[in-house]
């Protein structure tokens, strides 16, 4: 497909978003069983429930402007969750992986905060107000995300991770 406008890029970016978000979706599903902390591992099964109705909202969207989700691959989303699961099978320690994790789990956080802020701008400036609020509310839910891992990371799992030095 060949972006031609303001509008094609918006469907575009929509549909890389939509294709992170299922890449993350599936990866979330197995690195759950890699996590020792219980905190930890109830943080990504939450948010293994808000990926998936960020999932529907997006198709939600995508209905709306007469675009498919299926179309694009997002090889960044991809990238991510292949440094994420090299992490996860070089890092022998349970502890240490756990704060791999974080680690991982941080970047593709701030990849999906960059793309739903971009996408939720876009949305502002076509006039899609219900898009841009949806959006907003996803860029909300991966702040969230973020702000409780490093809470994880600090009060307990970095500590942890210390401890095998």
């Amino acid at each position: 497909m060949q972006i031609n406008n303001f509008r094609d890029m918006y469907r575009t970016e929509l549909q890389e978003l939509c294709s992170a978000e299922q890449i993350i979706l599936e990866a979330l599903r197995l690195e759950i069983f890699a996590v020792k902390n219980d905190r930890l591992k109830q943080a990504f099964q939450q948010h293994t429930a808000t990926t998936h109705g960020r999932r529907q909202r997006l198709d939600q969207i995508l209905r709306r402007h007469g675009a498919r989700s299926g179309e694009h691959k997002d090889q960044a989303a991809e990238a991510l969750i292949r440094e994420s699961r090299k992490m996860t099978a070089i890092v022998t320690d349970p502890a240490l992986r756990d704060a791999a994790l974080i680690a991982s789990w941080q970047k593709i956080l701030h990849y999906k905060i960059a793309a739903y802020g971009t996408v939720a701008t876009y949305a502002k400036m076509l006039g899609h107000a219900d898009d841009q609020r949806m959006l907003h509310e996803a860029l909300d839910e991966e702040k969230q995300m973020d702000a409780r891992l490093t809470a994880l990371a600090e009060e307990t799992v970095n500590s942890e991770a210390v401890a095998t030095a």
